[in-house]
């Protein structure tokens, strides 16, 4: 008699039978699918071995139920995602849970490049200057309600302008008369220096730092000759159209401090009480 060839499994002959050999062992068809066969994660019936079988995360599915859990598209050879352990297309995922552009009310596709502010999301071709309209990409940009700009545009269209060059003041400045002026132009009228940050006066609506308004505008100490500002905090002694800084109002004699006490004046000399009686 010939030798016995029987599945290892049930025993039965599988001569004149179809069988499968796995790890030097036969196996009817029936056995083998029983043995070694995965659970469709959709239908929950075996993958035989003759069907194709499709691998996800663990999951094991026959090619006809791999599908779109939305519009029962075949996914087979298609890009998908997974949604809370659903499968999903990507015209159904981007549908239901994409952003969409507000500039152009389409999808942002997942991995297409994109920009998001205040709660909205723009393709980064569609995110651009309301004037110019060109894409503002990733530079600098301000919002002026609904409505975005780039910086150059912003500043021509919204920014003060200094009242000596005319060019837009984007920061910082000097407010000066209520008007608007770039640090750097925001000078003396003679000497150029910048005055922001600095003691200044002015005379005819023109500003001057104090050395040079006191050069050109100040009345004279009579015994210094320097300027009489007033700044600071200084006292002067005025008389006969004369004005002295508090310091050098002395008597002409002999330097005795004339403040709040009588002096008499000798032609262009002023004197103490004892000098004038001494004469």
């Amino acid at each position: 008699m010939a030798d016995r060839f029987d599945c290892d499994s049930c025993k039965e002959s599988l001569y004149g039978r179809k069988y499968i050999q796995s790890d030097e062992k036969p196996y009817c068809i029936p056995c083998y699918d029983n043995l070694y066969s995965n659970t469709c994660d959709e239908c929950k019936e075996l993958i035989g071995h003759e069907s194709r079988e499709l691998f996800y995360e663990d999951r094991h599915y026959h090619e006809h139920c791999f599908r779109c859990f939305r519009c029962d598209r075949s996914l087979a050879d298609e890009p998908f995602t997974s949604q809370d352990d659903s499968l999903l297309c990507n015209d159904c995922y981007c549908n239901e849970f994409s952003s969409k552009c507000v500039a152009c009310d389409k999808i942002v596709m997942p991995g297409s490049r994109k920009l998001e502010y205040a709660g909205s999301t723009w393709h980064e071709g569609c995110f651009i200057c309301h004037s110019c309209e060109e894409p503002i990409g990733s530079k600098s940009f301000i919002p002026d309600k609904d409505e975005h700009y780039c910086v150059p545009c912003y500043e021509d269209k919204f920014a003060p302008r200094c009242t000596r060059c005319k060019k837009a003041l984007a920061k910082g400045g000097v407010t000066y008369r209520d008007e608007p002026w770039h640090k750097e132009c925001f000078v003396c009228t003679s000497c150029k220096t910048q005055l922001a940050g600095q003691h200044f006066t002015s005379r005819d609506d023109n500003p001057y730092c104090l050395k040079c308004f006191g050069n050109l505008y100040a009345k004279k100490c009579e015994a210094c000759s320097k300027p009489i500002t007033g700044f600071g905090g200084g006292k002067y002694i005025s008389f006969e159209e004369r004005q002295w800084h508090q310091p050098c109002f002395t008597c002409s004699q002999c330097s005795v401090s004339l403040v709040g006490a009588g002096f008499f004046p000798d032609g262009d000399r002023i004197l103490c009480r004892g000098c004038h009686s001494s004469l």
